[in-house]
């Protein structure tokens, strides 16, 4: 983490129980930090435009719900890297519970008749997040949060792996990109934590342009944020191969993937 030497800015001193090794209010007062901020964009605006096109193909309401937490994660981060209190802390870090058993609801429900309700798994997710919550909020240790939030991961991971293995073998590519980008944003948060101290001591001694490129936390946003995208879009995919739709992923503007079908015509 952070070292305890940083600017004073205008949302005052930090309260949260986390401060990561960008430094606070190097950029604006108004920012504690500007690039672990902004990085959030990534998990704000395409996952609303998600929704958007979900609402308009006619997608399961899951689906649609599964773009909306996501950029739900991605606002509670910015406020949280924004403003460094824990208020806003808890606004980014519960709603990474929340989001993930969506996508597990949505993930353990790929093979299920439209419209479908699992009312069982809906009930053990809703009180899965409820403990974690009250929990959380009792002991105020990332580590349980993370803990928690890397069981739920884990689960889809293996739970993707199944569909790619044993059901759609040709969704390889989009389930295995998925969780590659998640891996190495995984890993760049842990050099961002462990190796804190001299990425700021490098940065000090960096040309601006170059110390930016280290802000590794800001790069584990962008990371599992397009991995988060892309397994939404690996759900859904699997979702609508079941349902006999035509799915494709094309990528507008030749750089951003998305999911577009059609209904399986009737001869």
């Amino acid at each position: 983490m952070a070292p305890a030497l940083d600017r004073e800015g205008y949302w005052g001193p930090t309260t949260s129980t986390l401060d990561w090794c960008e430094e606070n209010y190097f950029v604006t007062e108004y920012v504690a930090e500007f690039w672990n901020t902004v990085s959030n964009l990534i998990m704000i605006i395409p996952p609303i435009l998600g929704a958007i096109q979900s609402i308009r193909d006619g997608l399961e309401k899951r689906y649609i719900v599964s773009y909306l937490a996501l950029t739900v994660v991605g606002m509670g981060s910015w406020c949280f890297h924004m403003t460094l209190q824990y208020e806003m802390q808890l606004l980014d870090e519960l709603p990474m519970i929340y989001s993930c058993c969506i996508f597990v609801y949505c993930m353990f429900e790929c093979f299920k008749m439209k419209n479908s309700v699992n009312y069982h798994l809906l009930f053990t997710l809703v009180l899965f997040s409820l403990l974690v919550t009250t929990v959380y909020l009792h002991v105020k240790d990332p580590i349980f949060h993370q803990v928690m939030y890397g069981m739920l991961v884990f689960t889809l991971v293996l739970r993707s792996i199944y569909i790619v293995t044993w059901v759609y073998p040709w969704l390889r590519g989009l389930g295995y990109t998925s969780l590659g980008l998640f891996l190495l944003g995984f890993l760049l948060w842990n050099i961002d934590n462990i190796f804190c101290d001299s990425l700021r001591d490098f940065r000090r001694e960096a040309p601006p342009i170059l110390g930016v490129t280290t802000q590794f936390h800001a790069w584990w946003h962008i990371l599992t944020g397009l991995g988060s995208y892309l397994h939404i879009l690996f759900s859904l995919y699997t979702r609508t191969l079941y349902l006999r739709h035509r799915p494709k992923v094309k990528f507008l503007v030749g750089i951003w993937p998305v999911i577009m079908f059609e209904p399986l015509r009737k001869y």
